[in-house]
């Protein structure tokens, strides 16, 4: 759980939960997060919103190391059947270009995985992710029409899952990466509560 820099009060969740309800979900989302969010240091960057901001799982950078790892071994082995067995020098260009490309954005993940965060606003939830290119997105809980997880066999392994926003333009949507299963499943049913309350007006 983050807050920012200017504005260290942290704002709580949308009223439709009571205090108690409010301190758990929190709890929930913050098991296992990093304790602060990483931010750009140029001027021109995409400041943080008051308020508190919500970090994904640790385990997310385990995975997506171990899944450049991965391309990385295939694509020196690729390299290396084409150059010896087949004596293929040309193999050694791409691959080279390749290999050096997989591990500049492995040395580069652990920054950008902490970029990732969320808040909980009154009205909407706001998504930020990236430090080069930043991207920061605002989704309404009344125009949410489906909150999706998904998870593959190496999510599931080491427990985390995404979460995914659906609305009406689909340029909104937004995938929340790096969830811990009990995160996920928290923040999907509090967010359909609070959409369908803005729905229905109550």
């Amino acid at each position: 759980m983050t807050t920012s820099p200017d504005h260290p009060s942290p704002t709580p969740l949308p009223p439709t939960t009571d205090a108690a309800e409010s301190g758990a979900i929190d709890a929930t989302l913050d098991a296992g997060t990093y304790d602060r969010i990483r931010e750009p240091r140029g001027a021109g960057r995409l400041a943080l919103e008051q308020g508190v901001w919500h970090q994904i799982s640790r385990k997310y950078l385990i995975v997506q190391l171990i899944s450049n790892g991965f391309w990385l071994a295939a694509a020196v082995v690729a390299m290396l059947v084409l150059l010896l067995v087949f004596d293929q020098p040309w193999a050694l260009i791409p691959g080279i270009i390749l290999i050096v490309l997989t591990v500049a954005g492995m040395a580069i993940l652990p920054r950008q995985v902490r970029s990732i965060g969320y808040q909980l606003r009154e009205d909407d939830l706001v998504f930020r992710r990236g430090i080069l290119w930043q991207r920061m997105v605002a989704v309404p809980y009344g125009r949410m029409q489906l909150v999706d997880i998904t998870h593959g066999p190496m999510d599931r392994g080491f427990g985390i899952a995404q979460l995914k926003f659906v609305t009406a333009a689909a340029a909104t949507g937004v995938v929340i990466p790096g969830l811990t299963q009990q995160a996920a499943e928290a923040l999907r049913d509090h967010l359909m509560s609070v959409a369908e309350s803005r729905r229905t007006g109550l």
